[in-house]
Parts: structure tokens; sequence; C-alpha cells
């Protein structure tokens, strides 16, 4: 195989008595980098080219289907028997999977969150943190379905519904470079054809139980963070991402100009995956 061939792998992975879907970019002896969507998010929406060049730049790049999402385990919709706890145990579930002990966790929204309870809670799994379209408050999977754009009574059970709707909102909360519809359409057509239960997907990590507060501790990282963050973001504001950077030591705040609440357009790919591997490369901070 040539040496600049990327060797992408997806399979089902016992993990916390459920299957999760998982796949690979890159060399697995490189440095691992764990990508954590946000609320309702499967892998699909770390763009295939993106993971890539994080492969690239000399990273074990992973992404994974949260439970509920993609080809994951799926639960009853509306009243899902699991927390943010849960789903944290799920990011490190992975980890023990793939045989690997400590990573870089790159975090988007409820996946922020989820990194950041990891950072407090099992320090010594997380060699840096990279932070996007979150905060210190109650995350994204706490706010009701309007807040987040998601519309809360399309027909997820019918493929154009659902897609006109997830399309709809990821226009709602993005800016002058999220993608445009027809690319946007072929995702989310994407995302449903992978998905047990869209209904599932969309509602249940919007109604899991919360696990005990973080914020207080937040002081206690030590893991190298970066906090990337859209000067558009309307869930959460420029003063969220402020935060943060206050309250965990020795953070780096890093603007995205033009960037709403999403996954990173191409617009800046350029820019965070610079930052990320960047970020990768930086030492533990003293305890």
């Amino acid at each position: 195989m040539p040496d600049n061939e990327q060797v992408v792998t997806e399979t089902m992975m016992p993990v916390n008595g459920i299957e999760l879907c998982v796949e690979t970019f890159g060399e697995p002896g490189d440095p691992a980098l764990l990508l954590i969507a946000g609320a309702t998010g499967s892998m699909d929406w770390w763009d295939d080219e993106f993971c890539r060049r994080l492969a690239a730049g000399g990273r074990h790049v992973i992404r994974y289907d949260h439970r509920d999402t993609g080809r994951s385990t799926s639960f009853p919709a509306g009243d899902p028997p699991y927390s943010d706890v849960d789903l944290a145990h799920d990011a490190l579930g992975v980890l023990d999977a793939l045989g690997i002990h400590q990573a870089h966790l790159v975090g988007l929204s409820m996946g922020g969150a989820l990194a950041q309870r990891i950072a407090v809670e099992r320090p010594h799994r997380v060699l840096s943190l990279s932070l996007m379209a979150t905060s210190t408050v109650p995350p994204a999977y706490e706010m009701s379905p309007p807040a987040l754009g998601t519309d809360p009574s399309p027909q997820w059970s019918d493929r154009r519904s659902a897609v006109n709707s997830i399309v709809a909102a990821v226009r709602r909360l993005g800016g002058p470079f999220t993608a445009d519809d027809p690319h946007l359409r072929r995702l989310a057509e994407r995302v449903f054809d992978r998905t047990h239960n869209m209904a599932a997907s969309q509602t249940n990590h919007l109604r899991c139980a919360g696990g005990p507060p973080v914020r207080d501790r937040l002081a206690e990282i030590t893991a190298p963070t970066l906090i990337l963050h859209g000067t558009l973001d309307p869930v959460f504001p420029p003063p969220h991402a402020e935060a943060l950077c206050t309250e965990i030591p020795g953070a780096r705040l890093v603007w995205l100009e033009g960037v709403g609440h999403e996954f990173p357009p191409s617009a800046v790919w350029c820019q965070v995956i610079d930052e990320i591997i960047d970020q990768a490369g930086r030492r533990t901070q003293p305890a």
C-alpha cells in the first residue's frame, strides 16, 4: 500500500453493554485523536476529508456514532435510559475497545461538554483538549429543540421530511461559510440512511439526564486546552467561550470568524486542522 494512502475502517464494537459504530483514519501507531460529536450528531458530521487531513498530520483519528445515532445501538424515542455520564463513558469505551489508554479529545457542543467531564473525572486518559462551539453552562442536550434549531415535529420516519428538517436546522445555526443546500442535503440523506431510528436520534440526547455538574471543577483540568469558537454562534454566543477560557487554566481561545454553531465548514478547515494538530503537540501543563 502506498505510504500516502489512508486506511479507513468502520466496525461495530461492544462498549458499555451496547454496540457503537466506530471508524478510524490513519496509522494506529500515531497518537490517537478522538472526535466527539454534538447532540443528535452521528459520525457523518465529521467530514471524511476533514478526518483524512487530520490523519495526514500524524494522528490516528477516531470518530464514532453516539448511542442513538447512526448504526450504534438505539433506544425508544422519548425516554432514554442513560445520562450524559454514560455518553462520556461511551467515549472512553471506544478508546478501550481500540486498546488506547490516552487520546487527544476534540469535542463539539455536547461533545465538548463530554470532553470536559472526561478531563475532570479521568484526567489520566486525556493528552489534550480541543473544545468547539461549547460552554461551561449546561450543554446543548439540556436545551429545548427550538433552541438548537431542531424542528420538534417533523415526520422523522419520512426520508424527505427528515432531510428537510436537518438541512433547515443546520442553516439556521450556521453562518456565511455553511455548506450549500445540495451538500447539506447529501449529508442529511447519508445520516438518514445510516440511522436505525431517526426519531430517537433527534430527540433522546436532548432528553437524557445530566450527571453531576463539573463546572466548579474546571480549574482542575491540566490537559493543554484549545477553545475554537465561531463568532456567529447563536447557541453559545462569544461570552460562553470567554468564560470557558477563563475557567480552564492556560486555555487558548481561537475565534473562527463567520462561523456559527456547526461542525467546521470547509472554509476554515485549514485554520481548525492546524490548530488541533498544534494543540495535540503541546506538553501537558504541570499540575
